[in-house]
């Protein structure tokens, strides 16, 4: 390859950082949003103590400052050990 064929260097920088190291991770604007895109599982409705958590009485609800809707299956079906009150907004 001769000397006018080849792209210049800072072309092919440009195109190494457009790459990336090949580890995901969050950008700066959003570990800003994360508090508030994260989202919670809430009471749909007032649920009481030795009651089952189901599909009906339970929702989900941002901001996610509790239990993560990744958990979803795990909580389904367990029995209260206390009284929750309807999430309102």
């Amino acid at each position: 390859m001769t000397k006018c064929q080849r792209p210049p260097l800072h072309a092919i920088r440009n195109i190494e950082k457009a790459l990336g190291n090949g580890i995901k991770k969050p950008s700066p604007s959003e570990l800003k949003n994360k508090p508030i895109a994260r989202k919670s599982i809430v009471a749909a409705r007032n649920i009481h103590k030795g009651e089952s958590f189901t599909e009906e009485n339970l929702t989900v609800k941002r901001p996610g400052t509790g239990i993560s809707p990744m958990r979803w299956d795990e909580v389904i079906g367990k029995v209260t050990q206390k009284d929750y009150m309807k999430r309102m907004n």
